[in-house]
């Protein structure tokens, strides 16, 4: 089984489960004590509601062995001096369609924006879909005015393929080998 914990230069991701999103919905304060993940404040981070979270839910619920394929913490690591604190959030819209082809998003609560994380992250998540079976394409979307998020895309290689599925909105890929 491939890890759903990642360890980066700065950051520990770490892979919701189905339960880890039901107690982030459900009663928060339980993340810390079940499961290590302490939410910075405030959260969710930007773009985030309670009707992603319920997406989320949905897709765990709908494939009980898609965890890794959905939403991943990114946490500052804990240790001796604490749990996980989660500073954002980003992942897969499901596992690799027929084509090869994963959707990645993400969100960096403001306060820790501009500081390398998101592409941090992004390209642990990127390479983590690469090393496995199956996965040729991600793809991304983000708002034309979100230049902190282009420059994310931009940054590990991803380049703009067209417009996205909603108006305002870019469609970025980066392709396996390219």
């Amino acid at each position: 089984m491939r890890p759903l914990r990642i360890r980066t230069a700065r950051l520990e991701l770490i892979a919701a489960t189905l339960d880890m999103a039901r107690v982030e919905r459900d009663d928060r304060a339980r993340l810390e004590w079940e499961h290590g993940i302490r939410l910075a404040i405030p959260w969710p981070p930007p773009l985030n509601d309670e009707a992603s979270l319920a997406w989320s839910i949905s897709l765990l619920e709908a494939n009980p062995g898609s965890v890794g394929w959905g939403f991943w913490y990114f946490a500052l690591p804990g240790g001796d001096t604490g749990p996980a604190v989660a500073i954002g959030n980003g992942g897969f819209k499901g596992p690799p369609d027929e084509e090869g082809t994963v959707e990645i998003g993400y969100s960096i609560l403001e306060e820790y924006q501009r500081k390398g994380y998101a592409s941090e992250a992004v390209e642990a998540l990127i390479q983590w879909a690469f090393d496995g079976p199956g996965v040729r394409r991600v793809i991304a979307e983000t708002y034309g005015v979100l230049i902190g998020s282009i420059g994310v895309l931009r940054k590990l290689g991803f380049r703009q393929v067209g417009v996205g599925s909603e108006d305002g909105v870019l469609r970025f890929e980066r392709l396996r080998d390219g």
